[in-house]
């Protein structure tokens, strides 16, 4: 069985009391609250909220025991000493499991939580004690993180989801519909810069087949000019100090001239 399967196939902790509230009224509804709210690792309590007869325990002598459901689905450790007067009496059970509620929606506003901090919202005095209660929450997967005891701080890696209040939906819309702007920001930032990275791209390639062509052109010329002075035949250089020979043509021609020079003096002297 793969891992997703394991996962869907794993009992809902609430579920069962969820079922029994179909039949119970009154007395045995108010109980069944009880055994829910005690119960270890239920942690959520939407689906039992939203049972009918549930729902009537909010009309009648048996208000307190919705309200004490409504404060584990939503409240913290604070609002239970807020209105302790006004709500049927808790075990310390019930007590361990709304201070692992309250480090929850602590956890939701940071992620990094003082013992100080904690401290105070769980009105405890006793270090040992705090950690204590930090320490059972994670053995029950409620939260995970670790104990800086160095720095006096609960750092929270992961937290369990919280019930939500009917009326915080249009909070909890309105903020979604926040990040799926900005998300759509980002995307077409990110497109924008794709575009000018491929334009600089092309811009590049254009830029280095112009160069290439250019140094084809030219080595084509000097391979035209090589052989062009290979055609027509390769000047005599001339080192230092050494004079230059005279052609033959040259040669011939001052030969032809110093005989002429000859006949037309003997000419005159036999005149």
């Amino acid at each position: 069985m793969s891992v997703s399967e394991k996962s869907s196939a794993a009992p809902n902790p609430v579920e069962q009391f969820v079922l029994l509230a179909k039949g119970a009224k009154g007395a045995a509804a108010v109980e069944l609250v009880k055994q829910a709210i005690e119960a270890p690792g239920v942690y959520v309590f939407g689906e039992l909220l939203d049972m009918p007869n549930i729902k009537e325990l909010a009309q009648g002598p048996h208000n307190g025991s919705w309200e004490l459901l409504n404060l584990f689905a939503y409240g913290t450790y604070k609002d239970y000493r807020a209105n302790q007067d006004s709500l049927p009496p808790v075990t310390p059970t019930m007590l361990q499991k709304l201070c692992h509620l309250t480090i929850v929606s602590l956890a939701t506003k940071s992620k990094v939580l003082p013992y100080e901090m904690l401290l105070e919202e769980l009105e405890m005095k006793n270090l040992r004690e705090l950690e204590d209660v930090i320490i059972e929450a994670i053995y029950a997967d409620v939260i995970n993180g670790k104990l800086d005891q160095r720095n006096h701080q609960l750092e929270i890696h992961r937290a369990i989801g919280r019930d939500i209040r009917p009326e915080d939906i249009k909070e909890i819309a309105s903020t979604l519909q926040d990040w799926c702007e900005t998300c759509e920001n980002m995307l077409y930032n990110v497109d924008s810069m794709i575009s000018m990275a491929n334009q600089e791209r092309e811009k590049h390639i254009k830029h280095r087949n112009f160069v290439e062509t250019q140094i084809q052109n030219l080595k084509k010329t000097m391979k035209t000019q090589r052989e062009d002075s290979g055609e027509n035949g390769v000047t005599d250089t001339v080192t230092p100090g050494e004079k230059k020979k005279p052609s033959s043509s040259t040669g011939s021609s001052m030969s032809n001239f110093k005989s002429k020079m000859v006949r037309g003096s003997n000419r005159l002297f036999n005149k």
